[in-house]
């Protein structure tokens, strides 16, 4: 006696492995218009004294114009704080010299074009020899002239946000501030490891490059392990 197979219809697909349909293709980048106008600029602050949320309609987004972020090494680094992170003593500082210097020369970086500017480099873990001598290793006599460097600065809570401010404000083509370490500059009578603090930091530290447009680059140590 022969067995009947009874065929089931495949089940529709719910959605998620199905390529949905666009409503409306348009090659048209809003980037590209020129008649737009600045969001933060022309919207009027609300005075009625009531508390809520600050909300803007999809076609006010639309018609506002954001600056775009410049980059410092084209596909690599744009304007914005980053912390470059790593355990010590792998070649962190050698990089950072490295990266100031392209920047300080506008010399391509891996085959990745760099917007030449100033660069401000706080190697506070360093002395002025040991510069020296690293960055002769590395470069050898070919030095640049604006390629600046600090071992000391104030943390910040001390005052280390008007220093920056100082040095860009007399230096109006900075590019580049590496700060070398965070743990050099975290606020004196903080949580030495804490995530708030540093969230705070880095929060802090971001609006200042938001501010003047500028890349911040914050070097870390991950904390070495406990045998």
């Amino acid at each position: 006696m022969g067995v009947t197979k009874k065929a089931t219809a495949p089940e529709p697909s719910i959605g998620v492995d199905v390529e949905q349909p666009l409503i409306k293709k348009d090659n048209q980048i809003i980037t590209n218009f020129t008649t737009q106008n600045n969001l933060q600029a022309t919207k009027s602050p609300d005075n009625s004294g009531q508390s809520g949320l600050e909300t803007i309609s999809m076609e006010e987004l639309y018609d506002a114009v954001y600056p775009p972020k410049i980059p410092i090494v084209d596909g690599l680094i744009y304007n914005g704080t980053y912390l470059f992170v790593g355990a010590p003593k792998v070649g962190k500082s050698f990089f950072m010299a490295q990266l100031g210097y392209h920047v300080s020369k506008g010399l391509p970086l891996w085959n990745f074009p760099v917007q030449k500017g100033t660069v401000l480099y706080l190697a506070l873990e360093d002395d002025y020899a040991r510069l020296q001598k690293r960055l002769s290793r590395m470069f050898g006599m070919d030095s640049t002239d604006n390629f600046y460097f600090a071992t000391k600065s104030k943390s910040l809570n001390e005052g280390l946000e008007e220093e920056l401010n100082q040095f860009v404000r007399e230096h109006k083509d900075a590019r580049l501030i590496i700060i070398d370490t965070l743990q050099k500059v975290r606020e004196i009578g903080g949580d030495k490891f804490s995530y708030a603090n540093d969230y705070d930091i880095v929060t802090k530290l971001k609006k200042f490059s938001d501010e003047h447009g500028i890349c911040l680059l914050v070097v870390h140590h991950t904390r070495k392990m406990c045998k």
